[in-house]
Parts: structure tokens; C-alpha cells; sequence
């Protein structure tokens, strides 16, 4: 959902979490989220994401595992 602060919070939470990759808004409306990092950061992101910030309304969330490709220094929000 857009509009409610989700790839800014994704953002705090996952440098929090110390995980490396990007947010970013989809046309449809989704957000799309692409991390790297500890197993166990990873999944308390996806928990977190489960639910999102104050206000948002997560109606689905889709999981892809890959192997990470070490291409993220740090997690920001991209823009187009």
C-alpha cells in the first residue's frame, strides 16, 4: 500500500535488522522489497512486512528465496 510511510519504515527497519537492498512503489500499487542478508533478519523482516507501518493494509505478501548475489552495500528505498 501506498501512501503510508511503507518503503520509509521498510527502509528504518531493515538497516535496523542489518540487512542490505531496496524498496520500491509498484505500478499496481504493491510494494516490492529486495533484501539480503541473515536468515533470521530476513524472516523478521517478512513478519514486520506481514503487517507493515501504523496505518497500512497488507492484503498479501508473496516470498521469493534466492541465493543472494552480495549486490547491496546498504538498504535504501528506490525511485524511479
Amino acid at each position: 500500500m501506498q501512501g503510508v510511510f511503507f518503503r520509509w519504515s521498510t527502509k528504518e527497519v531493515a538497516r535496523s535488522l542489518g540487512l542490505n537492498g531496496l524498496v520500491w512503489n509498484e505500478p499496481d500499487g504493491g510494494v516490492k522489497i529486495v533484501a539480503e542478508g541473515e536468515e533470521e533478519n530476513l524472516k523478521k523482516l517478512i513478519d514486520w512486512a506481514k503487517k507493515g507501518p501504523k496505518r497500512a493494509k497488507v492484503e498479501k505478501i508473496e516470498i521469493k528465496w534466492e541465493e543472494p548475489k552480495q549486490e547491496f552495500k546498504n538498504f535504501n528505498i528506490k525511485f524511479f
